[in-house]
């Protein structure tokens, strides 16, 4: 292959990303007919899985909820899901681990660090150093359960964000919600065996499916409003 073969390859992907990315909205409503397919969804999933993570502690989990009585349910405290909660092909909620999880000594870091990563003992005994540090002096997450909590939650939207582009890419729909009432909900999920409470709490949650309607042009500021580049 020929270097302006290359080139010509390359401005290609560049073009279907960016043609994603304006293909991508936050739709709505979804046409209740048209399904994703198991292997598309199983796709779609697979980016959350492989997306990156603070310290790779990967604290997430990815609740799809198909079950239209519990979707009803959900619907009846979540004021932003009423259009996608009964059109949507699939609804996930995507939850955050809790402070006690993502403590640097915690079972859940051991368990990363060793068992996921397999990081070498000695390796393991410097990262939870640098791990204490990180948590107590740099970003301060142990002032509060919720300095962690909404720290994982940050991560959890790296997952979503890449889910959603993933979709956009083979042409299916999608829309982030964070229109509920949060209590509620862990409530309601508690209540149905869907959430550990202990360990998770509701970060967001996303629709996936097939547009109904057309959406608007796609509006955001221009590029040079919100880049700085910083020379010397």
């Amino acid at each position: 292959m020929n270097v302006m073969s290359e080139v010509n390859i390359a401005a290609g992907k560049k073009q279907e990303i960016l043609d994603a990315f304006h293909f991508r909205h936050a739709c709505k409503e979804f046409d209740p007919d048209r399904k994703i397919s198991e292997d598309d969804f199983a796709f779609i999933l697979e980016t959350g899985r492989l997306s990156p993570s603070s310290v790779g502690l990967e604290p997430w989990r990815f609740v799809v909820v198909q079950s239209p009585e519990l979707r009803e349910k959900i619907r009846a405290v979540s004021w932003g899901a009423q259009g996608q909660l009964p059109t949507a092909s699939h609804f996930v909620i995507l939850l955050a681990r809790k402070q006690n999880d993502l403590l640097y000594n915690s079972a859940h870091v051991q368990h990363m660090m060793r068992n996921v990563h397999r990081i070498p003992e000695d390796t393991v005994t410097a990262l939870g150093g640098m791990y204490k540090e990180f948590q107590e002096s740099d970003f301060k997450l142990t002032e509060s359960e919720r300095a962690m909590f909404d720290w994982a939650c940050k991560q959890t939207y790296i997952a979503l964000g890449n889910m959603m582009t993933a979709a956009a890419l083979i042409g299916i729909d999608s829309c982030p919600i964070e229109g509920f009432h949060r209590e509620k909900l862990e409530q309601l999920l508690q209540e149905e065996g869907v959430l550990d409470a202990e360990h998770f709490g509701v970060s967001c949650m996303a629709a996936f499916g097939y547009r109904v309607n057309e959406p608007r042009p796609k509006s955001r500021q221009a590029l040079e409003d919100i880049v700085e580049w910083v020379m010397r």
